[in-house]
């Protein structure tokens, strides 16, 4: 304990002490943003997405957001159109965006100085009275609270980076939604035509069987094919209910808007891909995981540092007090402030403890984001270049349906209907054309949702929001404090 203090002398360091303080405290106070941190949120995703990100905080946003929803669903979807409602309208990312005002809170937490501690204290002793007032401040705490806040900034950021992954997450898993969706559909409208062949086949087979003109091995044969194509049609209408509730769930929509209308068919194929080099780079440069994470490590960096500076004094308080006595002489009651009026400090001696298993554990934990991050960049350059040779791939293999299976498949079907008619080939064979174009329909369809898939996937490889092993890599923030 210091020396006691004259009551001049206590009284102009406590002002001193107090000024000082508040000089060194208040400047660096952080304060709530009135959006919450969304405003570099919305900048970003209007920029990539051009679509509009929003934090619903009130009844009034909620009833806008909403009205924005219903007028979007009262046209047919389109893949832009199902990414804003998905924005607009999903759960999921609204709590993300809670998560970052979390992380704001934090920050504004870390940036505020510590709160000092007052303690009173009363004795009684022969007829008098003793108060004690004690103001006791964590010096500590003060003196690293800038550090903290830099903290507290960098993994502030890092949630807003966080929150843009989320975003592009949740805007390519309702375009990969939209797509099954659409094409499931387009298979059903493509075999629901391909069935009405088949009947129409099988009820000319039964009435030339009736006649005598057909055998029931031809009968059979064309009854078999119509059962297969009803049940590939089938499996096409529970693949669309499925796809469909999947999109549904992506939009987050219910009750009467889940009965939106989808168009009956995928959009056309581009005439190209535009070149694109260096993905690797773009993507180290723009994947807004990696940022996060990068932020992430650094604010453990500068934790671990703040450690190292004060693990020999974990606990460093200043403490002022004055006395008051009180005594009672001949019924008349004397008060008076006593000269006890001093300051303490307060320092913990690690005696028993030196901090070397927090020292190592805090060291353990670096390292381990450090290669955590390390793999995360590794990955993203990976998965960068699987996403640019699918997308490339996807499209070529589309197009070659397009351009060549499909056409070459139609004139098959035609020239062995002629033979047919020709008598020139049999059923079997006619059949077995028949259903190979059927398949080879089926394949385009599917080949061409691949390719728009393939483009959701590069666009996440690039910019973030993906599900591969590079996305949801998040760095350790214990402090090791």
């Amino acid at each position: 304990m210091a020396p006691s203090l004259s009551r001049t002398s206590f009284s102009q360091r406590s002002r001193l002490l107090a000024v000082g303080l508040s000089a060194l405290t208040l400047g660096g106070c952080a304060s709530f943003t009135p959006d919450g941190g969304m405003e570099a949120v919305a900048t970003q995703v209007s920029a990539t997405l051009g679509a509009d990100a929003v934090k619903i905080n009130s009844q009034c946003e909620a009833a806008s957001a909403a009205a924005r929803v219903k007028a979007l669903l009262a046209k047919p979807l389109t893949s832009t159109s199902a990414v804003q409602i998905a924005l607009l309208n999903n759960r999921g990312l609204q709590a993300e965006y809670n998560t970052l005002g979390l992380s704001e809170a934090d920050f504004v937490e870390a940036s505020l100085p510590p709160n000092p501690t007052l303690a009173l204290g009363r004795t009684v002793t022969n007829g008098g009275l003793d108060i004690e007032r004690r103001i006791i401040a964590n010096l500590l705490s003060l003196l690293t609270q800038p550090t903290r806040r830099e903290i507290g900034e960098r993994q502030f950021e890092a949630a807003r980076y966080r929150a843009i992954d989320a975003t592009f997450r949740t805007a390519a898993n309702a375009r990969k939604a939209y797509y099954a969706a659409v094409s499931a559909r387009q298979k059903v409208t493509y075999l629901e035509q391909a069935r009405t062949s088949a009947d129409a086949a099988a009820d000319l087979m039964r009435s030339l069987g009736e006649t005598g003109a057909a055998k029931k091995l031809d009968q059979a044969r064309t009854a078999a094919f119509y059962a297969e194509v009803s049940n590939q049609l089938a499996a096409a209408r529970l693949e669309t209910s499925t796809t469909r509730e999947a999109l549904t769930r992506s939009l987050g929509v219910w009750g009467s808007d889940i009965n939106y209308k989808l168009p009956s068919q995928l959009p056309n194929l581009p005439r190209g891909l535009p070149s694109t080099q260096q993905v690797e780079t773009q993507a180290i440069r723009q994947r807004v995981d990696l940022i996060a994470s990068r932020l992430e490590l650094d604010a453990l960096a500068t934790s671990l540092r703040l450690y190292e500076a004060t693990r020999y004094v974990s606990a460093f308080e200043l403490a002022g007090f004055s006395k008051f006595e009180r005594s009672k002489s001949d019924g008349v009651v004397e008060k008076k402030r006593s000269a006890g009026n001093a300051l303490d400090l307060v320092i913990e001696i690690p005696i028993f403890d030196f901090g070397e298993t927090t020292r190592r554990r805090a060291a353990e934990t670096y390292m381990q984001a450090v290669n955590r991050f390390a793999e995360q960049a590794v990955n993203i350059r990976s998965e960068a270049r699987a996403a640019y040779l699918t997308h490339r791939g996807s499209y070529e293999i589309a197009l070659a349906y397009r351009n060549k299976i499909v056409p070459l498949r139609r004139t098959v079907n035609e020239q062995s209907l002629l033979e047919y008619n020709g008598m020139l080939i049999d059923v079997f064979v006619l059949l077995t054309t028949f259903r190979e174009g059927i398949d080879s329909n089926l394949a385009a369809i599917s080949a061409q949702r691949d390719f728009f898939v393939a483009g959701v996937d590069f666009d996440t490889a690039i910019q973030g929001g993906g599900s591969g092993a590079g996305a949801g890599v998040r760095v350790a923030s214990g402090s090791g404090e």
